[in-house]
């Protein structure tokens, strides 16, 4: 699954989590990432510390099988993590799928956490290069659109699990509250709205009103964002 942040990407492993048949892997990337960039984010040095920052020993993991031997393993990757070697080509065999949102309210939740944003810190242009990858294939883009999906979760996550050539299982509706064993260490700094949840949240209000830099930074993103929506289910 490749999100942006300031997604549903959390809650959306949460989501797969909950089904028994499943492993998850929180941005396995994110040491390999701040360890090349230096870039400024909380926590930077306890990433690095507590992963594996080999962008080709990371890859092969992600490759190699399925920890516990379960027959579905859901990696949780950010395209803007992707600043090394290694890209959405590394990883043909995987099913891919594409988390979205829109960028006004993706740039709104960024400044409360982090601050101001760039373009680069949000992903959109790579993301929309992977999916081009995709159709390059001859593939139709497997697309998720927070907004739509969180009007009907139940309704939605069938589908993605058909596109995804994978069972629905009731279960991925519901999980138990809390940080979780698999969370990254960085969840204490980011995941505090996700560990209070136990379902999918309601549908988001109307976009906010942005403006100065923030709503320039939106309105750049806003085409990549369109050209993905195109797929969503």
């Amino acid at each position: 699954m490749w999100s942006g942040p300031r997604n549903i990407s959390t809650t959306m492993m949460r989501s797969f989590g909950a089904r028994a048949d499943c492993t998850v892997s929180d941005e396995p990337f994110y040491g390999a990432f701040l360890k090349d960039t230096g870039a400024d984010h909380p926590m930077a040095a306890e990433v690095i510390a507590a992963m594996d920052c080999g962008w080709a020993s990371v890859t092969a993991a992600l490759n190699g099988p399925v920890p516990g031997g379960r027959p579905v393993w859901y990696q949780k990757h950010m395209p803007h993590h992707m600043a090394g070697p290694v890209g959405i080509a590394q990883f043909p065999d995987h099913a891919h799928a594409f988390l979205i949102r829109e960028p006004e309210r993706v740039v709104a939740s960024y400044g409360v956490k982090r601050g101001a944003a760039k373009p680069e810190d949000l992903g959109y242009e790579r993301q929309l290069a992977y999916l081009e990858w995709v159709l390059a294939r001859g593939e139709v883009p497997v697309v998720v659109d927070t907004s739509s999906f969180l009007a009907d979760p139940a309704a939605k996550l069938p589908m993605l699990c058909e596109r995804l050539g994978i069972a629905w299982d009731p279960a991925m509706l519901r999980w138990a509250p809390g940080i979780h064993a698999d969370d990254g260490i960085w969840a204490s700094h980011w995941y505090d709205a996700v560990a209070a949840s136990t379902g999918f949240g309601p549908p988001p209000g109307p976009l906010p009103e942005l403006s100065g830099e923030a709503a320039q930074v939106a309105a750049e993103c806003r085409p990549l964002y369109e050209a993905m929506r195109e797929f969503a289910i």
